[in-house]
């Protein structure tokens, strides 16, 4: 345990000599309680606290408080009956014990300049709480009008119980606190008796938007406001102008008058201002004037926003929600993707993001952008309008960048039409592969980061060349064609989805066929079935040559770990684990290969699908011919059928490049990581992937670490794990959500986004973890969303639903190639949806409906 003889000596503090450096002694409420005190012109009710100390030294001396506690350690969140019984067990006892007579000593001489009828309030105030990560608001008790000592010291003991109510317990486990780490000060507080009260936010807690002053105001005492009890007025207000003041259903009385309103707003912003960041604030109105200040905690629910480092507006959109990998990145996977892609990103939140704000500003490029967006991902393009709708962004004299995708389609003969290009590309950037890893060995130390430093240059040469941005662009275009003429000409939906089945060169679909043969080389041998089937570990590949087909078994593994080992769930992030590091994460979707399908089911599904590729083609074909001009017709449609199919499949392939050129880079600086851990550098290999690029670089150039820095960095990465990036937030902190715009709906139907045609039934299962899932012939996807680790799945599936995607991410495209309906983009799709549940998937039309439980 801690040592609590300094903090027990001193027992009793006075909140006018509390600031927010004192949170270990005083808890989080009272420290920021006693830095609001210290704000010139902010009015907080004078009070005491009673020192963690004191709390500390309870917990040391009352033996019957350890064993629980140390039980209540072990628990994880969602063990309701022992988190019920171990906390209980902890506040009977903390209830029972009596205050010390050393600190009612002290409390009766800090309140002796009070009138003995004086009313208190007596407020918990735990060192986990009112932080910039975690709130923790409302997880522990407040007391009002306490009145005398003994009732003050009743308190007291039952805001120490407070600590282990169920709901705190389970809020810490939640956010990775130690319970014997936590520890619980005391605020005794002079009570106001004010006219009214209520919170006020100084951003939009909605919309996360800093301009926004948002204030919750009753009559009488707040706290029936905190607790839900009764309606409230709410005004809003940007600047010192009131936008909204809807006023309660209970009175027809305002509650603030306009000019109170405006004083509480610039209290609020002299608040924030103080602390550095958005707050949320209780406060009271002791006569028609002044407004004290009883509480003041960081917002922790805003997403942070992006920092462009230039003036004016900026409308950021999400690199995740199109790499289809939405999840918190580390500093140093963070900067090697900044540093190897084609644009500038900011990071923000564990993510990145693009700033948009040239092109919607440009004359030029404005429409030709939003029309790239609106054929790939809808949703995104209906969250920049409405932020085009409010003015927000201001035109521009300048032309702006109109982006890649904006170029015209043509049906013309082009360069990229040749097939052999794709091929030429690839052979390019295998070459450019082999001389990397032949290359990066010689160097270490400081050159080595200079070496990489300049191959992220030579990469973006070779993945980003013009020429194969035009196959992608190419391929892009003839889709949306054919979807739209053969529409126009056919009547006919989606007619380029099944005409990308089974296309050639396509990296990650194969990489599903070609872990079906492994299953296919691993299913005649029961011995090795039967370990894959009982192992966990990552070293299984050394116990195979033991069993019998296990040298057979483990060639096929490692074959294919040779060609894809460097994929991984999340793989955009170089510090997230490649299956060569951890094979077991691909044991269960190989033993369900094994399990689900017979010899060369893998290639039988790729004769299949290019069956129905060429008699699709066929028919479409057949039906131009019968249209006027219908020969013309039919010239121009093979063109665009055939550029679609020589030239799609390439698009998988520049990230499969990037990701094995990570991979590379991930080896060598961890080989540098290994020698700052047997120099002391560093205590754990991994902790590099804290730092970025540039300071890893730092650090084994001068052998020093900043300790706190690195503490720092794992703290915000735990938080940043929690937040929602949003798919659209502009340089004022405002989310944008975007919506599908669609009417044609069943009523109670999930709406997405159609990206691959067809309409199954199917038992629905909700899996977030791709190393987790174990599916059946004919189940349904639905998660959040899947980058190419996940298409082993694809081969199981019957069709995909996800919460995040467009027309050309991975989901999409591969579930066109695979032939399987999609929907993607369907809000709280694994929320909505429950694992079991019969569902209906009508990629067709884009959306889903829930058939029974």
């Amino acid at each position: 345990m801690t040592n609590t003889k300094h903090a027990a000596a001193t027992p009793v503090l006075g909140l006018h000599a509390v600031d927010r450096s004192q949170a270990s002694v005083v808890g989080g409420k009272a420290a920021n309680l006693g830095e609001l005190s210290r704000i010139p012109g902010i009015d907080v009710p004078p009070g005491v606290c009673v020192t963690t100390g004191v709390f500390q030294q309870l917990l040391e001396t009352t033996p019957a408080l350890h064993a629980p506690l140390e039980r209540l350690c072990t628990l994880a969140a969602d063990d309701r009956d022992g988190i019920r019984e171990h906390s209980g067990e902890l506040r009977r006892i903390l209830e029972a014990t009596p205050v010390p007579e050393y600190l009612e000593a002290a409390l009766t001489r800090a309140l002796a300049e009070f009138p003995a009828d004086t009313a208190w309030a007596v407020r918990s105030s735990a060192t986990a709480e009112d932080l910039p990560r975690a709130s923790f608001a409302g997880q522990q008790d407040t007391f009002l009008n306490v009145r005398g000592p003994h009732a003050i010291a009743d308190h007291i003991r039952r805001c120490w119980a407070s600590l282990f109510s169920e709901r705190a317990v389970t809020y810490r486990i939640q956010h990775g606190f130690d319970h014997r780490e936590v520890h619980m000060a005391v605020v005794v507080q002079r009570m106001v008796s004010p006219r009214a009260a209520g919170i006020v936010f100084t951003a939009d807690p909605i919309t996360g938007d800093r301009t926004i002053t948002s204030i919750e105001a009753v009559f009488g005492l707040g706290e029936p406001l905190v607790s839900g009890q009764t309606n409230a007025d709410r005004y809003k207000l940007r600047h010192t102008q009131i936008l909204k003041k809807p006023i309660a259903r209970d009175t027809d009385t305002q509650v603030l008058t306009d000019p109170q309103i405006l004083a509480l707003a610039q209290v609020a912003r002299q608040i924030e201002h103080h602390f550095g960041c958005p707050q949320d604030i209780e406060w009271c109105l002791a006569d028609d004037h002044t407004f004290k200040i009883v509480q003041s905690r960081p917002i922790t629910t805003l997403y942070p926003i992006p920092q462009a480092g230039a003036p004016g507006h900026h409308v950021y959109i999400s690199v995740g929600h199109q790499q289809m990998m939405t999840d918190a990145m580390k500093p140093l996977g963070l900067s090697i993707f900044q540093k190897t892609a084609a644009g500038i990103m900011h990071a923000a939140g564990g993510r990145l993001f693009v700033d948009t704000a040239r092109q919607l500003a440009s004359p030029t490029g404005r429409d030709p952008f939003l029309k790239m967006l609106g054929n790939a991902h809808p949703q995104l393009r209906d969250a920049l309008l409405s932020v085009l709708e409010t003015g927000f962004v201001e035109p521009s004299a300048e032309p702006g960048p109109a982006g890649r995708a904006a170029a015209p389609t043509n049906t013309d003969n082009q360069p990229e039409d040749d097939p052999a290009l794709v091929t030429e590309l690839i052979d390019r950037s295998e070459a450019a592969l082999a001389e990397l890893k032949h290359t990066i060995f010689k160097f270490s130390g400081p050159a080595l980061f200079d070496f990489i430093a300049e191959d992220t240059q030579r990469m973006k040469q070779t993945l980003f060349e013009p020429r194969s941005m035009a196959v992608i662009m190419a391929a892009m275009n003839a889709y949306a064609w054919i979807n739209e003429t053969m529409r126009e000409w056919l009547g006919e939906k989606s007619a380029a989805d099944t005409l990308t089945q089974s296309v050639p060169h396509n990296i990650t679909s194969q990489m599903g066929l070609d872990l079906m043969a492994v299953a296919d080389a691993i299913r005649p041998w029961p011995a090795v079935v039967a370990h894959l089937q009982r192992t966990t570990r990552d070293n299984f590949l050394n116990d195979l040559p033991e069993l019998d087909g296990g040298p057979q078994a483990r060639d096929a593994i490692n074959a294919f770990l040779e060609k894809y080992g460097m994929r991984c769930a999340g793989e955009i992030d170089l510090t997230r684990p490649r299956w060569r590091e951890k094979p077991s994460m691909l044991l269960l979707p190989l033993l369900g290969n094994i399990h689900n399908f017979g010899p060369g089911a893998g290639l039988q599904k790729f004769e299949q699908g290019l069956r129905d590729a060429q008699q699709r083609t066929h028919d479409l074909l057949a039906q131009i011919l019968q249209l006027p001009d219908g020969q013309h017709r039919a010239v121009v449609a093979k063109r665009m059928i055939d550029r679609l199919r020589n030239l799609s499949g390439y698009r998988e392939y520049p990230k499969y490049g990037l990701v094995s050129r990570y991979f590379v880079y991930k080896q060598a600086l961890l080989r540098e990581a290994d020698q700052l851990v047997q120099t002391g550098v560093l205590r754990d290999r991994e902790d590099v992937y804290h730092l970025t690029f540039d300071e890893l670089h730092e650090v084994v150039r001068t052998r020093q670490l900043d300790e706190q820095l690195l503490t720092d960095r794992k703290a915000e990465h735990e938080l940043f794990k929690k937040l929602t990036p949003p798919l659209v937030i502009t340089s004022d902190g405002e989310v944008v959500t975007g919506a599908h715009s669609r009417t044609d709906a069943p009523a109670g139907a999930l709406v997405g986004l159609a990206v691959s045609s067809g309409v199954v039934e199917g038992r629905a299962r909700v899996i977030l973890d791709m190393a987790a899932a174990d599916l059946e012939p004919g189940d349904i996807l639905v998660t959040t969303f899947t980058d190419p680790s996940w298409t082993p799945l694809f081969v199981t599936i019957k069709a995909l639903v996800t919460e995040v995607g467009g027309l050309m991410t991975h989901g999409a495209v591969i579930a066109r190639e695979y032939g399987l309906p999609a929907v993607v983009g369907v809000t709280h799709a694994t929320t909505k949806i429950r694992d079991g549940q019969r569902v209906r998937v009508n990629g067709t039309d884009g959306y889903v409906e829930i058939l029974m439980s």
